[in-house]
């Protein structure tokens, strides 16, 4: 297939106002406990209303991906089978959601991408409980107690944790204990954009950005959408003030990013091509943004070499864009084979766009012919993609919207698509470019560290 290309910067007031906003928001700031009991906020929506159970299903300890890839029918057999188990051991009293220790977990009926969850639990000696994100576990909640039993499972650290992360990966435990005694209302506040974590309980930071494992299936990220779930055994557990706000693409953005911390330097200032060399008149730069010209190809690539790195970067598609990330690229010829590799950039979409059917190692994020990286974690079409690339000798990792989607060994590659040579799979540094294909595809707010060699 050919593959194309585009370039873009970003606004800068937008910039500002939005990095601000993800500042203020990952700092706790923002106070969003509603004085009204299961009132919801301004922007936040209600998932329990005080009164009845409606909008919520029963699902177990099962990999999400299984259930919603079921027909319509299959699954609206298991949902409303579910409900006769939820009806006996979940109740409302006194506008509290309450768990009698047993049973299914409530599973609400909508799934979820990026989020903001805010919700009170009260929680009794014995019990343990937790949130399952898009349907995986989970932000822990138990008896912190050493009468509890758990404390050679790290329950002396207290709740807030990612419980179920890999030992000694972070976010497992948490960073602080914040847990209030039996018989008081806790606050628990958690951020998810991508498969990135953050969680505040009762005021107190006890994950700050981790990578959320997939319990399920280590190999694979967590899934881009999904439920929220009220796991619960052992003992009873209340909540009340249940609330959820979406975040949208460009907050999800700012969020991931942040402030580029130390070593990292822009590459493109947002006005002009300086500093960078090749075919630029197939580009142009508006708003702040590279944009590749329509019908136009080739690489366009910075004048500085790169050895290991880690790159940043925002990009658009067009519907059906496709262009592509040079890496280690030698300054002439196609960097899909005379570079270390070019990253893949492909709408996700791309086969239903276009009608042309393309190999796992063609989609997006893939170290094009040869190795593929996972699908379904891009923004919809006309939204802002954040991305983050570390190349350290011959291993690429691949980060897109806070989910992990490659990452892999080159030097481990023997099998390439079509067969064909890639000589220079195997450069140790070279120039870091943007790959033209033909489509208007826009980039923008491109940085680079250089990493210890």
């Amino acid at each position: 297939m050919s593959r194309r290309f585009a370039l873009t910067f970003m606004n800068q007031r937008l910039f500002t106002f939005t990095l601000a906003l993800a500042t203020a928001v990952l700092a706790g700031c923002r106070t969003t406990q509603s004085t009204t009991p299961n009132t919801p906020p301004p922007g936040f929506t209600a998932l329990f209303d005080g009164t009845d159970i409606n909008g919520w299903w029963g699902a177990s300890t099962e990999d999400p991906r299984k259930y919603l890839a079921l027909p319509a029918d299959k699954f609206a057999q298991k949902h409303d089978a579910s409900l006769a188990d939820i009806r006996q051991h979940w109740s409302v009293q006194n506008g509290e959601l309450v768990n009698d220790g047993h049973g299914l977990f409530l599973t609400t009926d909508k799934n979820y991408g990026d989020f903001e969850l805010e919700l009170d639990y009260k929680t009794v000696a014995l019990a343990d409980s937790g949130v399952y994100l898009r349907g995986c576990p989970q932000v822990q909640i138990w008896d912190y107690t050493k009468a509890g039993g758990k404390w050679d499972l790290g329950a002396d650290k207290g709740s807030g944790g990612l419980w179920n992360n890999s030992p000694g990966a972070p976010g497992k435990d948490p960073l602080v204990f914040a847990d209030k005694p039996f018989g008081e209302w806790n606050h628990l506040r958690i951020v998810m954009a991508g498969a990135r974590v953050w969680v505040w309980l009762n005021g107190k930071q006890t994950v700050d950005g981790a990578t959320m494992e997939n319990y399920y299936n280590r190999k694979l990220p967590v899934p881009a959408h999904g439920p929220i779930q009220l796991q619960t055994h052992g003992g009873e557990i209340r909540w009340k003030n249940i609330f959820i706000r979406e975040l949208g693409s460009d907050e999800a953005n700012k969020l991931l990013r942040g402030q580029d911390p130390q070593g990292f330097a822009s590459v493109f200032n947002g006005e002009d091509f300086t500093g960078w060399r090749g075919p630029l008149n197939n580009c142009t730069v508006t708003n702040g943004a590279i944009l590749w010209k329509r019908g136009d190809g080739g690489t366009v690539y910075t004048a500085a070499e790169y050895t290991n790195f880690v790159a940043r970067l925002e990009f658009k598609l067009p519907p059906g864009g496709n262009n592509g990330l040079a890496i280690r690229y030698p300054g002439a010829g196609d960097t899909a084979y005379v570079g270390m590799c070019e990253c893949q950039v492909l709408d996700d979409n791309y086969e239903q766009v276009t009608g042309d059917k393309i190999d796992p190692r063609q989609a997006h994020g893939s170290a094009y012919g040869l190795v593929a990286a996972q699908r379904g974690y891009q923004h919809p079409i006309g939204d802002w993609n954040y991305e983050e690339v570390t190349v350290n000798g011959p291993t690429i990792k691949v980060e897109l919207n806070g989910t992990v989607i490659l990452n892999c060994d080159l030097s481990t590659v023997h099998e390439t698509l079509h067969n064909l040579a890639h000589p220079g799979k195997d450069r140790t540094s070279g120039y870091f470019g943007l790959a033209g294909h033909n489509d208007p595809v826009m980039f923008r707010d491109i940085s680079i560290k250089a990493l210890k060699e």
